[in-house]
């Protein structure tokens, strides 16, 4: 049986729980709340509000996120493993470490994200509209990235071997010496002294 949570639940006392497991958050109301390790294991959130929020050490595993707002949202040091995203919304949010791997996200505008030092690890931004976002750091390896568009983004120090300029758009993006032999090898071209 599926357990539904509600912003008067919240507030009521589950927010003191530390875990929480298979629960459904409908419209939930985070905005301006820190929150701090608290584990979410297989929740669904609908229609839930994080703007203004602070998580910190906090792990939503295999979690679904449908029409949430992230509008200037932090999460430090926090877990998305395995976590996808429908039509949610990431103005100015800002992701500071943690393992975000295996992540869902979908034709996701991120363009006025900031993320850096965070693990990516087979994350999917198929499509994902990055365009002037701040994704330093990362790492991306065996990411799915066709369609994702690196515009402007600042992509210092992150793992880009799983780019194809090909089917990408990269222009403008900020990359280091090093990633530009990532680049340049992936698009099969001989690099000689």
């Amino acid at each position: 049986m599926t357990r539904y949570v509600t912003t008067r639940d919240w507030d009521a006392g589950a927010s003191e729980l530390r875990s929480h497991e298979g629960v459904t958050f409908a419209d939930l109301d985070l905005c301006e709340t820190e929150v701090r390790g608290v584990e979410f294991s297989g929740c669904t959130f609908r229609d839930a509000r994080f703007n203004c929020s602070q998580q910190d050490d906090v792990a939503f595993l295999n979690c679904t996120f449908v029409n949430c707002t992230f509008f200037d949202a932090t999460f430090t040091d926090c877990k998305m493993v395995g976590s996808g995203f429908e039509r949610c919304t990431f103005d100015i949010m800002t992701v500071e470490g943690g393992d975000w791997s295996f992540v869902v996200l979908h034709r996701a505008d991120l363009s006025s994200t900031t993320f850096t030092g965070t693990r990516m690890r087979e994350a999917d931004l198929t499509g994902a509209r990055c365009h002037g976002a701040t994704m330093r750091d990362l790492d991306l390896s065996a990411a799915t990235l066709t369609g994702v568009d690196f515009t402007g983004c600042d992509l210092r120090g992150t793992d880009l071997s799983a780019l194809d300029p090909l089917t990408a758009q990269v222009r403008n993006a900020i990359i280091t010496g090093d990633q530009a032999i990532t680049v340049a090898a992936a698009l099969g071209l001989q690099i000689r002294d």
